[in-house]
Formats: structure tokens, C-alpha cells, sequence
């Protein structure tokens, strides 16, 4: 969680509640996360017929948000209007119509708590998010830098009361990447299946994220890593045979971001277990793993592995050579690495 999130959702809690929030940014989840948390808590649910009203930008237009804010509860002390989407809401665009908000926001009804969830990044320099901001919540959602998901994953499965082991963690950034929405919704379903008290662990991952115990990307790395020739081809072979189960793009995502990290384990001066976990942004239960790669391969055969996956990355995109198909770049990646 960052900061201001877990600011905002402290607040919420305490029902400390802005009259306007602006929630965009590139990062859904948190904008999500935020106002599910609004929905579930402004208005009790017995009141919600009344004074909760939830609109998706496209079926409204600017001036009917407005109205509805202006419009006092039901018999009750507040009411929420809830825009979803409102990048589409009919009339943003315009300057008018910003103004009309951007005036709404500098005098809100104390009753009324406005949210406006804007996918994608809205412009803070204009006046509508200045204002916003004075008087409410503007939040610019942005994605997690990628040394922060571990740590992320890991905070999101103790708030679960759960636990989950390093190589479990590691395995699931790795796996789905920084996408939170996903891995959110990848823990919940583990916790589905886990028995009271169990730990998330690596075996649980590959059994329920439908990771092939045998055949994964991250067998075909551990192969790599060892130069094991005969266990890294019978698994490129395996993926060519099964392309639709196991696309190319995002495995040479995962091996482009180890060997890279190989490559500057090799050229640091610290090669000390803490400080080569700080450089990388990993936790020093797999600085062991990048060790072993750097001493397998040399620094001159290590750039040249990252070279190679660059350039399978351009075929498998159709630059150069349209014909080859993903199995066929595989394998002649694999060769590339182990000769």
C-alpha cells in the first residue's frame, strides 16, 4: 500500500469523508480499492435505495453528477454519488462543463460525497483538479515500481491473515508481473483453497495459478542457470508443442529481467549477499540464484544472452523473420543461451 492510500482508507474507516474525490491514475486497483471501500461505508445499506447513487461515465452526462450532488439526502445525514469510469462522462471534454464541477467542488454540500474514478492519468495542472484538491482527495494512482511488488504481495496476504513463503512471492511477481488486479485476485483464490493456517507456498501457487510444475518458465530458468542442455530443451520443446498454454511474450519478459539482473550482479564491486539485494531489489533468500548464473556464464556471454532476447523478442513481433512461429524462436533462444 502507499501512503496515501493507506491515508485515504484510514480516514474513510473513521468515516472522516471528503465531499469530492478525484481518484485517476494508471494504477486501477488502488482506484478500485478505494471506492469499494466508500460504497461499503458512507451509506448504511438500509439508506442506499435512497441516497447512494452509482453511475458509469458513459449513460451520464456532467450536468445530471452535478444535480444529483446538489440534491440533499433522504431522510438520512448523507448521501454518495459514485461515478465509475468517468473518463466518458458525457461533457467532460468541454471547458463549460469542467467549470461548472470545478465550481460544485469549491463549494460542495457538506451532506453529499462526490467520487469521480477516472481510468487513466487526468491532468493536474487543470483547475478542476486544483480545486479538487483543496477542498477534497486527489489521488494520482500510480503504478508500483516493480522492486516494490514483492513487498506489496506480501503486505496483501498479512492483511489476509495469511501467510505465504519468499519463494512463493517471488514466484508470483514473476509469474503475473506488477498487474495488482490480478495478483489480488490470484492470492484470493489460493486462500480459497488453502486449510486454516496453511502457508501460501510455491507447490500451492503452481497448483492453483495453473503453473505446470514441470514444464514453467521458471523450470526452463533454473535450467538455464544450471546449463542444464538436455532438461531446457525438453522444455522448449514442450512449450513449442503447446504454444496457446504458454505464450512467448511475457517468458522473455521473465528471463530478460534475470539475466539483466545477472548482468549487474557481475558488475558490481559489492558482491556481499545485502548489498547485492539492494542493488537488485530482491530479497537475499535469491541472491544465491543470480550468484550461480554469474559464475555459469561470463559477463561478454551474459550481454549476449540479453542481445538474444531482445532479437527473439522482435521476431516474435514479426521483425525480420514473419515465418518463424514462437516455438521455433524458443528454441533457437535456448541454443543461443546454452552454446
Amino acid at each position: 500500500m502507499t501512503p496515501a492510500v493507506d491515508q485515504i482508507l484510514k480516514d474513510i474507516r473513521k468515516k472522516n469523508y471528503a465531499p469530492v474525490y478525484l481518484l485517476h491514475g494508471e494504477e486501477p486497483y488502488f482506484v478500485d480499492l478505494i471506492a469499494e471501500e466508500i460504497e461499503k461505508s458512507v451509506v448504511p445499506e438500509h439508506e442506499k435505495g435512497f441516497n447512494q447513487f452509482v453511475v458509469f461515465g458513459k449513460d451520464t452526462q456532467v450536468g445530471a453528477v452535478i444535480n444529483m450532488a446538489r440534491r440533499y439526502p433522504f431522510m438520512a445525514d448523507r448521501q454518495l454519488v459514485l461515478v465509475k469510469e468517468a473518463q466518458q462522462l458525457g461533457g467532460l471534454g468541454e471547458k463549460a462543463n469542467q467549470a461548472l464541477l470545478e465550481e460544485y467542488s469549491k463549494t460542495p454540500l457538506s451532506s453529499t460525497v462526490l467520487v469521480l474514478c477516472h481510468s487513466g492519468a487526468f491532468d493536474e495542472r487543470k483547475a478542476l483538479a486544483k480545486s479538487i484538491g483543496q477542498k477534497g482527495v486527489l489521488l494520482n494512482s500510480k503504478k508500483l515500481y516493480e522492486n516494490k511488488v514483492p513487498d506489496w504481495i506480501g503486505e496483501y496476504c498479512r492483511n489476509q491473515n495469511a501467510k505465504i513463503s519468499l519463494k512463493a512471492i517471488q514466484m508470483l511477481f514473476d509469474y503475473i508481473g506488477n498487474d495488482l488486479k490480478r495478483l489480488s485476485g490470484e492470492i484470493d483464490k489460493i486462500m480459497i483453497n488453502l486449510k486454516a493456517g496453511e502457508e501460501i507456498s510455491a507447490d500451492t501457487v503452481e497448483r492453483l495459478v495453473g503453473i505446470s510444475k514441470e514444464y514453467n518458465v521458471f523450470e526452463l530458468q533454473k535450467a538455464l542457470t544450471l546449463r542444464d542442455v538436455v532438461k531446457a530443451n525438453r522444455i522448449a520443446d514442450y512449450f513449442s508443442r503447446n504454444p496457446k498454454d504458454n505464450p512467448l511474450p511475457p517468458m522473455l519478459i521473465i528471463l530478460y529481467q534475470f539475466f539483466t539482473k545477472v548482468l549487474m550482479v557481475q558488475a558490481s564491486r559489492d558482491q556481499s549477499e545485502k548489498g547485492l539485494s539492494a542493488l537488485l531489489g530482491v530479497h537475499t533468500f535469491f541472491i544465491k540464484d543470480y550468484l550461480q548464473t554469474a559464475r555459469a556464464y561470463p559477463l561478454w556471454k551474459v550481454a549476449g544472452i540479453i542481445k538474444s532476447i531482445r532479437r527473439a523478442d522482435a521476431l516474435s513481433k514479426g521483425i525480420d523473420s514473419p515465418t518463424l512461429n514462437e516455438g521455433a524462436i524458443l528454441k533457437q533462444l535456448v541454443y543461443e543461451i546454452l552454446h
